[in-house]
């Protein structure tokens, strides 16, 4: 039994920071590929940004090249979503996602999924 979990979502101010979380049991996210998705009403969920099994970071979002970072903490089996310099339109529900794999590629099957987690970038 595969469980992902995210967490760290939640009301922030535009140009604010905020740190998401995708904790995994039952699956060892170093051996495999993680993606944060992000889906705003009304809008197609879209990949955000990716990992690969080696570490490497894939952006498949411009909106948030050079301000969003994924890492992953392989002693806690959890990969994080840094997010820097927050707007409005970066408001969503979040989601982390995984399979196993070695190399993010975009249009991806992903077999485990999280709940997600809000972000709302307001003032």
């Amino acid at each position: 039994q595969v469980q992902l979990i995210e967490s760290g979502g939640g009301l922030v101010q535009p140009g604010g920071s905020l740190r998401l979380s995708c904790a995994a049991s039952g699956f060892t996210l170093a051996y495999g590929v993680t993606t944060w998705f992000r889906q705003a009403p009304g809008k197609e969920r879209e990949g955000v940004i990716c990992i690969s099994q080696d570490g490497y970071s894939t952006h498949y979002t411009y909106s948030v090249k050079g301000r969003f970072t994924i890492s992953r903490d392989n002693a806690k089996n959890t990969v994080y979503l840094q997010m820097n310099s927050l707007n409005p339109e970066d408001t969503a529900v979040y989601y982390c996602a995984a399979r196993r794999d070695v190399l993010c590629e975009a249009n991806s099957q992903y077999p485990y999924w999280g709940q997600g987690t809000q972000v709302t970038v307001s003032s």
